[in-house]
């Protein structure tokens, strides 16, 4: 081999040993024009498609069929009170209305979709009502109406004791109910209980909500009223009286304060009571149920009230109300409205007065704290309206078309 070829032969090994050890592989300038474009093509690519379903998913949110955890497929769990009365609003009557005109469920919904007293084994109404939800004013509702439509009414006052019931107590309370003779209402603050696995036949449920936060501030001034508190010292001689400031602090102090039981708002703690919260009452009497502000509990309840109670009204939305019990459990509720406008202030009961206020930073923590109380509230409400849309299709439909 000549010099001149050994040293040519040199140079291009040293060339290749330098590309390999920088990586400087030379490409045509076209192939890197194209590479770029190829770049920037997949990245608008991904971007647009991106966009894309991520609107889908949002379209899906809304439009998708009802699960058996959510009455209209929604589960927003806050309700802001000063959006609460606009009609586009989801958790109105109108809002709910245009929801299911949207998603085309208008067009298919019937009242016998809706209504579990067809379910039911038995002429039997148990209302488990809860606390602070106007629940006096329907026990004296179905106290006229028992002399109309000619059933028994029972009211028992459930003693202080556990949250809640073992199986003994549910069935010892379940056949007692039973005992009453048919047709009967029965009404009682008691959790729910699943009649059908204690192998006895189903009566009719029914029970009534109220937004969480107003419901734990009524109770809160309820309990510190002069003649409350002095009829629970009649019944109850051991229990501790109290200073004068108990009953002059305001429920935003007492929240704000976070050292007082009566408005500690946390799932960890043990509560006194069962006032504050109810989902319990729908969940019913497992471990899980007890659990304050629990997603668990919640779906739970929410099942509850989809496939076993008749109605879950609300005397914020009394004609609504009135008009889902008329036409779901005629049996009892036949004439309702008619009854309850005869003498109105007959059916308001245990109203107390009280600062309805809240301070911004105070609704803010509750709006928390009461996040999954609030979605089953909403879950309730939007159940009630679609029962009323569905017996009132063709009336809602010439007013709001």
């Amino acid at each position: 081999m000549s010099l001149s070829a050994d040293k040519s032969f040199k140079m291009k090994m040293r060339d290749m040993e330098n590309a390999f050890k920088y990586r400087r592989i030379p490409y045509p300038k076209r192939s890197v024009e194209l590479i770029a474009i190829l770049a920037i093509s997949c990245t608008f690519f991904l971007f647009m498609h991106t966009n894309k379903l991520n609107s889908r998913l949002k379209e899906m949110e809304v439009k998708l069929q009802p699960s058996e955890f959510s009455a209209l497929g929604l589960t927003g769990n806050q309700i802001n009170s000063r959006e609460s009365s606009r009609r586009d609003n989801i958790y109105t009557l109108h809002g709910t209305y245009q929801y299911l005109k949207s998603t085309g469920q208008l067009h298919t919904l019937t009242p016998r979709m809706l209504n579990n007293t067809e379910k039911a084994e038995i002429d039997i109404l148990f209302f488990n009502r809860l606390e602070k939800v106007g629940s006096q004013s329907m026990s004296t509702l179905l106290r006229a109406l028992s002399q109309i439509h000619d059933f028994t009414y029972n009211i028992r006052v459930r003693t202080v004791g556990q949250a809640l019931d073992s199986l003994e107590e549910q069935r010892n309370l379940a056949e007692e109910i039973l005992d009453y003779g048919i047709p009967n209402a029965f009404t009682m603050h008691r959790n729910f209980i699943n009649f059908t696995q204690l192998d006895l036949p189903k009566p009719i449920y029914i029970n009534l909500v109220r937004h969480p936060i107003e419901k734990v501030q009524s109770a809160y001034y309820y309990t510190r009223h002069p003649f409350i508190y002095n009829n629970g010292l009649l019944r109850n001689p051991n229990k501790q009286t109290r200073p004068p400031a108990y009953f002059n602090l305001s429920f935003n102090d007492c929240v704000r304060a976070g050292k007082i039981p009566d408005c500690i708002f946390d799932p960890y703690v043990q509560f006194n009571g069962d006032w504050r919260r109810f989902s319990m009452h729908f969940c019913g009497n497992r471990k899980v149920c007890g659990q304050f502000n629990s997603q668990t509990a919640t779906q739970i309840a929410k099942r509850n009230i989809e496939t076993e109670y008749a109605v879950v009204g609300s005397w914020e939305d009394t004609n609504i109300t009135l008009a889902v019990l008329e036409r779901y459990i005629p049996r009892f509720f036949r004439g309702a409205t008619e009854v309850f406008y005869s003498d109105p202030q007959r059916f308001h009961k245990n109203a107390t007065p009280h600062k309805h206020e809240l301070d911004p930073d105070i609704e803010e923590k509750l709006k928390i704290q009461f996040s999954f109380e609030i979605e089953l509230y909403n879950f309730c409400k939007q159940r009630l309206y679609k029962q009323y849309i569905a017996i009132k299709k063709e009336d809602m439909m010439k007013e709001y078309n």
